[in-house]
């Protein structure tokens, strides 16, 4: 995967100052992070009561679970896509 500059300045006119702006994407990478693992390990605990007789076949099937949450962007660049497509609700709670 090619490294992408991100512009910093475009993308600081949502928040207005930049280290707000890196802080709500790192906020929201993790989140996304986070929910991505309970995903594959909801997904992958299916495979763990089964007896030894078919792993064989299990494997193959994990493997290709594990292989697809691969292929999908890194949490860093979903959470940037977000923000630049405005999706990403953030408050500053001493404003409220």
């Amino acid at each position: 995967m090619p490294i992408k500059t991100l512009d910093i300045e475009h993308l600081k006119e949502v928040t207005g100052n930049k280290y707000e702006l890196m802080v709500i994407l790192g906020k929201r990478a993790r989140q996304i992070a986070a929910q991505e693992k309970l995903e594959l390990d909801e997904k992958l605990q299916y495979f763990e009561g089964f007896e030894d007789d078919d792993e064989f076949s299990f494997n193959e099937e994990q493997e290709q679970i594990s292989k697809a949450f691969e292929k999908l962007p890194h949490a860093t660049r979903r959470a940037i896509t977000e923000m630049e497509d405005d999706a990403i609700y953030y408050r500053r709670p001493e404003v409220d």
